[in-house]
């Protein structure tokens, strides 16, 4: 009987020692709390850089719609470079830029009159958009806009794969602007 009574002291000792239980539950712990941790990071670099590029987007084509008729190649390209500083402390180069300038007839048919891009410091007429083509506005915008021009200006960044989220994200963003002073706006 004894051996039994020495058998149960020791499962009660057992059970009352937890000085090492602490040392389990954080080595269990801790891979999910690293893995919150850097996708919290992830996310949060993610998020700031989407408003970013909504800002530079925004920036671009309000300082276009505020020209008053003409804008000279060398403006628009100061005011790709103004909104590539936006992206500070990351890296502008890898942001597309592309402003257009939309007729849109008073039945609401959309036709492109100019368009401009820059990326890392190259600023071309060659855009995504032909001239004399047609454009995708938003059918809020067309209805605000008949018989005017629009500036619609567009931004996209390709957000790096990281530990977490391990696949690019492609961010794009879109502003619309009416000019200012009402009058269609040119590029020379």
């Amino acid at each position: 009987m004894s051996g039994m009574r020495a058998l149960l002291d020791g499962l009660k000792q057992f059970r009352r020692a937890d000085h090492g239980a602490a040392v389990v539950e954080f080595a269990l712990i801790l891979p999910v709390m690293l893995f919150t941790y850097i996708g919290m990071l992830e996310a949060s670099a993610l998020i700031t850089k989407d408003r970013k590029v909504q800002s530079v987007a925004g920036a671009v084509g309000d300082l276009v719609a505020r020209m008053d008729g003409t804008i000279t190649n060398a403006q628009m390209e100061d005011f790709f470079l103004a909104a590539s500083g936006i992206m500070t402390p990351y890296d502008s180069s890898e942001v597309l830029q592309v402003v257009t300038a939309v007729w849109v007839d008073g039945d609401g048919a959309t036709r492109v009159v100019w368009t401009r891009q820059y990326q890392d410091e190259d600023y071309s007429s060659e855009t995504p958009h032909t001239v004399g083509g047609a454009y995708a506005l938003p059918d809020e915008m067309i209805d605000i806009a008949k018989g005017n021009m629009v500036i619609a200006a567009e931004a996209s960044y390709s957000h790096p794969a990281g530990i977490i989220m391990d696949v690019p994200v492609n961010l794009y963003r879109s502003a619309y602007f009416l000019p200012r002073f009402g009058d269609p706006i040119s590029i020379n």
